[in-house]
């Protein structure tokens, strides 16, 4: 007689979902939390828990897993044929799809996940280095170093304002325009040319979506 793969319970997977969601707000808060807090904040019990995540390390695999693939679809979309404006974009939806988890985002690509959450966001990686390549090619970027070495420091800039904006808070907007400055910045424009830059980019303005 065949045997029927029985799909969980509604109120397992409904309890999963609570865990993740809850550990994104303690995490925030405090990355060094317990299982024991994460559990409280979802209404369940340290021993309900057991039955979704081994491990505080299993859950947190999951939840950055889940939020990078959500980061890397959310900016798998952007292409715009200036690559200056093309590189900003791609700051600005960045900075907009995890400005409101910051301190999580920050474990994710520093802490011990870090090289599976880089795996995940590969394919920013390619769109930021596209971007250079066609920035140095029509001379709107830099061209004095390696455009390898070029996105990696963009990168690097990009993580920075989070790592401020999670250590002292800045409001969305302003983030928002800080980490395009900056990556602006760092592909050779000057500060004043970068602001001016954004203020006269329709694509790039903020747009509140709270």
């Amino acid at each position: 007689m065949p045997t029927s793969v029985r799909a969980p319970r509604r109120d397992a997977a409904e309890n999963r979902e609570a865990l993740l969601a809850a550990a994104r707000v303690v995490l925030n808060r405090d990355p060094s939390s317990s299982l024991e807090t994460i559990a409280a904040e979802a209404g369940l019990s340290r021993r309900s828990v057991y039955g979704h995540f081994a491990t505080r390390d299993d859950l947190l695999r999951e939840l950055v897993t889940v939020g990078a693939r959500r980061v890397a679809t959310a900016l798998s979309t952007i292409s715009h044929p200036d690559p200056l404006t093309r590189l900003a974009l791609i700051a600005s939806h960045l900075w907009r799809e995890v400005e409101s988890v910051r301190m999580m985002a920050v474990l994710a690509v520093r802490g011990p996940l870090a090289k599976n959450t880089a795996s995940l966001l590969s394919p920013i990686r390619v769109s930021v280095r596209e971007a250079i390549h066609d920035g140095q090619a029509d001379g709107s970027m830099r061209t004095d170093l390696d455009p390898a070495l070029l996105a990696r420091l963009v990168e690097d800039t990009a993580l920075l304002v989070l790592e401020e904006s999670a250590e002292h808070p800045l409001a969305a907007r302003d983030g928002h325009r800080l980490t395009m400055l900056m990556v602006l910045g760092c592909v050779g424009l000057g500060w004043t040319a970068a602001g001016t830059f954004i203020d006269d980019t329709p694509e790039l303005q903020w747009k509140d979506h709270s």
